[in-house]
C-alpha cells in the first residue's frame, strides 16, 4: 500500500516504514465545518491502477484536487499494492487510523474491506463509489446511472458506424459493468434496430484482473475490428488504453472512452479517433461528498447520480465528430430525463 498526502497543488511524500504513510508539514489549516471549526483531513483510497489511469481513478482524483484547492482540506491518497481484500482492508484501516475523516473508497472492489473497517471506526464517515450492497450508519454509497450515459454513447456509436457493427469491451463481467453494456446496446438499437453489438469481457469473477490488462484488451479489440466492428466502447479501466491502440491502427474506426473525457487525456495524434466518452461524474460525487461533510452531513445512505443532476453524460470535446450528431443526442438525453425512454440496466 502507498499513501500520499497532498496540500493545495503541492504533494510532498515521505515514505515511512510499514504501511508507507506519507506526511506533509504544510497542510492546509482548519476550515469551517458547519459544526464548529475543525481541520478536515480527507482520505482517498484509489482503485486498481491509481491516479494516472486517465479514466475512473483520475475522475476521483479531480474531485479530490478540487476539494483541496477550493475547500482547503488536507488530503491523503492511498492505493493497494495488490488486488486483494486484505490489502484493501489495510489501505482503509491506515487512512482511518491516521485521522482522516471522511475516507472515500474508489470502486466496488472495496466493498468487503469497507464492511470490516467501517465497523472498526464507527465515528469515521466512509463513502464508497459504485457499491450499495450493504448499509451502515457511517457509510455513504455513491452510485451512478451508468446505463443512461452508456445509452447516449450507444446512440452516438450507431449514428457514426458505417458497418452497422459495433463492439463493447468490459473489464469484468459483473452487474455493474453489465449496466454499461445494456445501456450502450439499447441506445444503438434505438437508432438502428438491426445493428450488431459484439460483447467481450476481459475477465469473470472471482478474477478481477480485467481492469489492468491493456495487452489483452488490445487483442480483443483487434479481433472485433477484423470481424467488421468499426466503433469500440471500452469500459475497462486501465485496460481501455490497449483497446484504443487497436482502434487507432485501423482507418475509419472510432473509440468510445469511459468515466473521464478521454479525448482530453490522449496524445493529440490519437484524439480524432476518440468519438466521445461516457462521462461518469465521479469528480462531482467526490467533491460533493467532501463538501457535504464540511457542512455537517455525516449520515450514511445512498446518493445516486443520474442525467437529471449531471451525474452521467457524454463528452463533446471532439466537435468535428459530435456536432453533426448533437441534435439526436440531445433529443435522446431529454427522453431519458423525461422518462419517455428508460435505459435498461441489465442486458
Amino acid at each position: 500500500m502507498r499513501l500520499r498526502r497532498t496540500a493545495a497543488a503541492v504533494a510532498t511524500a515521505l515514505v515511512l516504514a510499514g504501511c508507507g504513510t506519507a506526511t506533509n508539514d504544510s497542510l492546509a489549516g482548519p476550515v469551517s465545518a458547519g459544526l464548529g471549526t475543525e481541520e478536515i483531513r480527507v482520505g482517498l483510497a484509489f482503485d486498481s491502477g491509481g491516479r494516472g489511469d486517465k479514466s475512473f481513478n483520475d475522475a476521483a482524483a479531480a474531485g479530490l484536487d478540487l476539494a483541496v484547492n477550493e475547500l482547503g482540506v488536507a488530503a491523503t491518497e492511498a492505493a493497494p499494492k495488490a488486488d486483494t481484500d486484505p490489502e484493501r482492508t489495510e489501505v482503509l484501516r491506515a487512512l482511518a487510523k491516521a485521522g482522516n475523516n471522511p475516507v472515500i473508497a474508489v470502486g466496488f472492489l472495496y466493498g468487503s474491506a469497507l464492511r470490516t473497517v467501517a465497523a472498526e471506526f464507527p465515528k469515521t464517515t466512509f463513502a464508497i463509489v459504485d457499491d450499495d450492497s450493504f448499509a451502515a450508519p457511517n457509510v455513504v454509497s455513491l452510485v451512478f446511472a451508468e446505463e443512461q450515459g452508456s445509452y447516449l454513447v450507444g446512440v452516438a456509436a450507431a449514428l457514426r458506424s458505417r458497418t452497422d457493427r459495433i463492439g463493447f469491451i468490459g473489464g469484468v463481467r459483473n452487474p455493474l459493468l453489465q449496466k454499461f453494456e445494456a445501456g450502450f446496446a439499447a441506445g444503438a438499437r434505438r437508432v438502428k434496430p438491426g445493428i450488431v453489438v459484439d460483447v467481450n469481457y476481459l475477465s469473470v469473477p472471482p478474477d478481477f484482473s480485467g481492469f489492468g490488462v491493456p495487452d489483452r484488451a488490445r487483442g480483443v479489440a483487434a479481433g472485433m475490428l477484423a470481424a467488421g466492428v468499426d466503433i469500440v466502447y471500452a469500459a475497462a479501466g486501465g485496460s481501455g488504453a490497449g483497446a484504443l491502440q487497436a482502434v487507432a491502427a485501423v482507418d475509419g474506426a472510432a473509440f468510445v472512452g469511459v468515466d473521464s473525457d478521454q479525448y482530453l487525456s490522449v496524445d493529440a495524434a490519437v484524439r480524432p479517433v476518440v468519438l466521445t466518452s461516457m462521462i461518469k461524474r465521479v469528480d462531482n460525487a467526490v467533491f460533493q461528498e467532501i463538501q457535504g461533510f464540511i457542512k455537517g452531513d455525516r449520515a450514511g445512505g445512498v446518493k445516486r447520480f443520474d442525467l437529471k443532476i449531471d451525474g452521467v453524460g457524454y463528452a463533446g470535446s471532439n466537435e468535428t465528430a459530435i456536432v453533426p450528431l448533437r441534435a439526436q443526442l440531445e433529443a435522446a438525453r431529454q427522453q431519458l430525463i423525461d422518462g419517455t425512454v428508460v435505459a435498461p440496466a441489465t442486458p
